[in-house]
């Protein structure tokens, strides 16, 4: 009886311990919300999920990430805001709204700044773009763990154009953020902020006459429906950082801050390379959809803007402009 009593006690005592230890590992787990405005056909939020995943396995199921695409959390504003209000715990979004609180950000949208996307992803692994994280994260607490290739902007309208000259007078949407605004403005014509979420029913219903966005994205948010021709201006190459909230970010083990850091810049990478990819596959694709598409005078955009919106006076530095002119 002895003997029984004391196995029963012992399968009791095993029980009770694996019960408590399934209850601390709950209390343990971290869930954090990952936002961004993107669709879930996008590169972004594809390898978003990857990373997500493989933070989870790689934490041992310590940090249970779920991802909220194409604006489910709030617009491009709100979840950056979002970051600090401690509502979203994760982003992906373009530096340019990180610039409303850290100006310095935002010469990376100077227009015709990058030479192309590997220039971008130079910068991205520079000094210059090191000493701006930590800055921000000096600022704000928010910690900009990768940057991943968004693709050159290129304008989509329902009149094709050759020249900065021929954008004049046209509504055209941008970002509510002044270095987007800065070649519409040079070449005169209106450029009118609009949310992301909204562009294609603005377009549809004649608010705006055009637009401006990466191939990819004018593929995926479906654009090419509602417009006519697409003109390669190529003055913006966009890029998307993924950041992490002070909240999250001042809790972590330096472990798990690189951790983290090494996932979401493979994940940059491979969503990169897969944008790079498809750029080079759209021009004709577009042609067959029946649109026009435009080589059009670069120069003509770039001397406007050289000429009406100098990089001091959007309070950007020489210093930085030629650091990154030679990053490599």
């Amino acid at each position: 009886m002895t003997k029984r009593f004391a196995l029963k006690a012992l399968a009791a005592g095993a029980a009770l311990a694996l019960s408590l230890g399934t209850a601390t590992l709950a209390q343990a787990q971290t869930k954090l919300k990952w936002a961004h405005v993107y669709e879930t056909s996008e590169a972004y939020h594809t390898q978003s999920v990857w990373a997500a995943e493989e933070i989870k396995k790689r934490s041992n199921g310590k940090f249970d990430i779920q991802v909220f695409p194409a604006s489910t959390l709030g617009k491009e504003t709100d979840i950056n805001q979002g970051l600090q209000l401690g509502t979203v715990d994760m982003i992906i979004s373009g530096p340019s709204f990180a610039a409303r609180s850290y100006p310095r950000f935002g010469i990376a949208y100077y227009p015709f700044i990058f030479r192309d996307g590997e220039h971008l992803l130079a910068f991205a692994k520079s000094g210059v773009f090191k000493e701006m994280v930590d800055d921000f994260r000096a600022k704000t607490g928010i910690q900009v763990t990768a940057y991943t290739y968004y693709g050159a902007r290129h304008t989509t309208a329902q009149k094709a154009f050759t020249n900065c000259e021929g954008m004049k007078g046209i509504k055209i949407r941008v970002p509510d953020v002044p270095a987007y605004t800065a070649t519409p403005k040079a070449c005169g014509a209106n450029p009118t902020p609009i949310a992301f979420a909204e562009v294609y029913l603005a377009l549809q219903n004649g608010t705006v006459e055009a637009q401006e966005n990466p191939l990819t994205t004018i593929e995926a948010k479906k654009f090419y429906e509602v417009q006519k021709a697409i003109m390669l201006t190529g003055h913006i190459v966009d890029g998307l950082t993924t950041q992490i909230a002070p909240h999250v970010w001042s809790k972590l083990t330096e472990a798990e801050k690189t951790m983290f850091t090494d996932v979401t810049r493979e994940a940059a990478a491979r969503a990169s390379a897969e944008i790079k990819k498809r750029e080079g596959e759209l021009v004709e694709e577009f042609r067959k959809k029946g649109l026009q598409v435009v080589n059009v005078d670069r120069k003509s955009f770039q001397d406007a803007v050289l000429k009406n919106s100098p990089l001091e006076s959007m309070g950007f530095t020489r210093s930085d402009f030629d650091k990154i002119q030679a990053a490599r």
